[in-house]
């Protein structure tokens, strides 16, 4: 992966982890690594810990209408698989045996880098 292309990643991470502390989310990390897969935001809100999936796009406007690209669309059934498996790992890992209820979002960043403005659109509880 190019440094640009990861350079966008990493300030959508970010922006996401704001968005959701603003939300009432309390982040528990980021970046969790598996070497079969990573998950990028952990938080846990009203006790259900909530597993994101960061996905983001640059792009000239952030004009709804201009979309030609959702970057959901990315969280293909494997990519899905890879997830369950890296949250089941964190549960494993983290939380010991405690059954604390959990779900997969997946947050589309648009980011407008000579704009100076993003938009944060997430999809909440997908099924794994």
């Amino acid at each position: 992966m190019d440094k640009t292309k990861k350079d966008t990643g990493k300030i959508g991470e970010l922006l996401v982890s704001h968005h959701l502390k603003k939300l009432g989310h309390s982040i528990l990390g980021m970046n969790y690594r598996k070497k079969w897969g990573e998950i990028d935001v952990i938080s846990q809100k009203s006790g259900v810990i909530h597993f994101v999936e960061v996905k983001t796009v640059s792009c000239e406007t952030l004009d709804e209408g201009q979309y030609s690209y959702s970057p959901e669309e990315n969280v293909h059934p494997e990519k899905l698989k890879r997830l369950h498996r890296t949250i089941q790992s964190y549960l494993l890992e983290k939380r010991n045996s405690e059954d604390s209820p959990w779900q997969l979002d997946v947050a589309g960043v648009f980011l407008d880098i000579d704009g100076k403005k993003a938009r944060v659109r997430i999809t909440e509880n997908i099924v794994v």
